[in-house]
Formats: C-alpha cells, sequence, structure tokens
C-alpha cells in the first residue's frame, strides 16, 4: 500500500470519530425523553419493596413554606357546613314554614362577601337537619354564616356588611327576622382566628434537581406515573391523589407551566421539579410525610437528581428527622384548637 493511500485512509477514520463525537455531543445535550419500554404498572408513592428508607447526608432543613391553593381531583364537590369554629353565625326566624322553592328563588346570586364565602342553611321540618335549601322539602327556621378567616385574610368591616345585606335582602323575601351577632364582636374573632391561622400555615417542599441531563415534560411523566402520580388541573402538576372523594392530593409535583404549554413539551429542557405537600389541607391518617420522603427518594434515584431545599442545599437524614418532630408539633396544636389537619373546618380554613 503506498503511502498516499494510507495517509487517506487514515484521514477517513479520523473525520469519521470526529462526525460520531459531534453526534454523541448533541444528543447528550437533548432532555431526556420518554424511554420506549413496555407500560409500567402505576405503583403507591412508598418505597418499592426492598428499598431502605431515605438516607442522605446531613444539612440544613427545609423551610416551611405558605402554601399554593392545592389541586381537588374528585368529580364532585363537599358541600360546606355551617362551622361556629370559622364562621359567624346569624339566625333567621320564620312563623310560617318555608318550601325549598321559595328559599332557592330568592338566595343571593353570589354567595361570597369580598373574598369570604357565605352560606345559608335551613332546618329541614322533616329530618330535623340543618343543609341548603333543597327543593320538594320544607324549613322552619334558617340561618346564615360567614368564614371569619382564609388565606385571603381576616374578615373584615366591609366585608361584614356586605354579608349583612344580602342576607337581610334574602330574610325580607321569605319573611325573617335575621338577628346578626355585633361586628365589632365579629371582626376581633376573625382577627384572632387569622393570626393563629397564619401560625399553622405550612406546606413540607424539596426541590429534586437534575445531576446530569435536562428532564422532558414526557419524562418526568413517565417516571412520576410509575409512583402514582397523575396530572393534575394545572398545567405543569402532577398530582397523587388521596384515597377520599373530594379531598386534597397527598402530594404534588409541580415544574415550569410553560414548559407543559408549549407545542411541543417533550422539547422543553427542565432541571427542577419541586414535590410538596399542604400540612393543614392533608389528613395525617394518609401518612403524606411518609409518602413525601419516600416519593422524593425513589424519583430522586429514577431520575438522577439531587434533593435540596429552596437554597439549593442538599437535605439529609437529619433534616427530615427536625422536620418531622416540628411536624408532629403543628398536628397537635391543630387538633388543640379543633382544627385537625384533613378536617372540614381546617380545609375551608386554610383555602
Amino acid at each position: 500500500m503506498s503511502l498516499t493511500v494510507a495517509l487517506a485512509l487514515f484521514g477517513a477514520v479520523v473525520l469519521a470519530a470526529m462526525a460520531a463525537h459531534a453526534v454523541w455531543q448533541s444528543r447528550r445535550a437533548q432532555p431526556r425523553r420518554v424511554a420506549q419500554a413496555r407500560p409500567v404498572e402505576a405503583r403507591d408513592p412508598g418505597l418499592v419493596e426492598g428499598a431502605v428508607e431515605p438516607s442522605f447526608d446531613a444539612a440544613p432543613s427545609a423551610e416551611l413554606a405558605v402554601a399554593d391553593p392545592a389541586e381537588v381531583r374528585a368529580p364532585r364537590r363537599m358541600v360546606p357546613r355551617i362551622d361556629s369554629l370559622i364562621d359567624a353565625i346569624a339566625t333567621l326566624a320564620i312563623e310560617v314554614q318555608v318550601s325549598g322553592e321559595m328559599a332557592i328563588s330568592h338566595l343571593p346570586p353570589t354567595r361570597r362577601a369580598g373574598n369570604k364565602p357565605f352560606f345559608i342553611e335551613g332546618l329541614n321540618v322533616f329530618t330535623r337537619e340543618w343543609e341548603p335549601p333543597a327543593a320538594g322539602q320544607r324549613y322552619s327556621e334558617f340561618q346564615a354564616g360567614v368564614q371569619l378567616a382564609n388565606r385571603g385574610g381576616a374578615l373584615n368591616e366591609i366585608e361584614y356588611s356586605e354579608f349583612v345585606q344580602k342576607v337581610q335582602a334574602f330574610a325580607d323575601a321569605i319573611g325573617a327576622m335575621p338577628d346578626f351577632p355585633d361586628m365589632l364582636e365579629v371582626v376581633a374573632r376573625a382577627r384572632e382566628l387569622d393570626a393563629f391561622a397564619g401560625d399553622h400555615d405550612a406546606q413540607l417542599a424539596v426541590h429534586l434537581s437534575s445531576r446530569s441531563v435536562a428532564w422532558s415534560v414526557g419524562y418526568i411523566q413517565q417516571h412520576a406515573g410509575r409512583h402514582g402520580f397523575v396530572p393534575g388541573m394545572v398545567p405543569g402538576r402532577l398530582v397523587l391523589p388521596g384515597a377520599e372523594d373530594g379531598a386534597p392530593p397527598v402530594l404534588t409535583l409541580s415544574f415550569d407551566s410553560q414548559a407543559a404549554l408549549a407545542e411541543d413539551p417533550n422539547q422543553a429542557a427542565l432541571r427542577d421539579v419541586t414535590l410538596s405537600f399542604d400540612v393543614p389541607q392533608t389528613d395525617p391518617s394518609s401518612e403524606p410525610f411518609v409518602a413525601w420522603q419516600a416519593s422524593a427518594q425513589a424519583l430522586s434515584l429514577g431520575m438522577d437528581a439531587a434533593i435540596v431545599d429552596d437554597n439549593g442545599h442538599p437535605l439529609g437524614a437529619e433534616s427530615f428527622a427536625v422536620i418531622g418532630s416540628e411536624l408532629t408539633r403543628l398536628y397537635d396544636e391543630l387538633a388543640a384548637r379543633d382544627l385537625a389537619a384533613g378536617s372540614a373546618a381546617a380545609r375551608r380554613l386554610f383555602s
């Protein structure tokens, strides 16, 4: 073989190697996409069989942050009941029984005072139960309750006046005599309840940060789906549903909503997702804290991600132990106020 031919062959090999390296670098830079494999059965958010409890290096504790309102997966809504613990209640006395049809026809078109919901209930003469007015029923008295506080703040004088005005119009229409609690006392109660809620409103959250390449939306959905997560009602959110119909999700996995709304979500390059649960909204019997830790561990292993706090500091076993102690104290304080996490009253107050 001549020297010229040998050099030509050597040059061709070098060019081929350079081209292959360029292709490899290009593919490595692209976000990870859904693997083409056989379907994987969805699992519970606990650790997979044979796995151990999460173990991390020691790091600063996670923060308790104000929660966003959580999504609800149930097709029907639970009807809130007037509760003297979190509502200011006005009684409406009537001399003659009122039909459900008449009451319904005179209900205020919107039952909100500012950003506070209010409810009107009648005492059913047949069942002797308080309920929202219903056709075909008859009522011997009524009551109206306006919520004292929610995540929008305490009920103020303007909102209370609006409540009184709307309920007075309803009372006049059905021939009832209303008895409203004193405004100053109501507003004082609202501020006290709002202060308590502000001190006990928390969301536990950790970030899963990619250690290597970026993720596509489909890649995140595939891994989350293996552990029981399903699409939420808001773009960029996956939820682990609770067992109870109408209950908030146990866990929420969120990422950039713009990526979820992109024309081709699988072209989006994501490097961070947030795993959280709403403490006062979630029933402790569903063990959200255990599911939160276990899901973080499972997803971090599957997606090659680090578990970090809001400042990017790795979270360790000691941090989770401290958070668990604080969570137990928070549960106890909510229960002592008859606002146990996950109860109907707590879900209304922390909404």
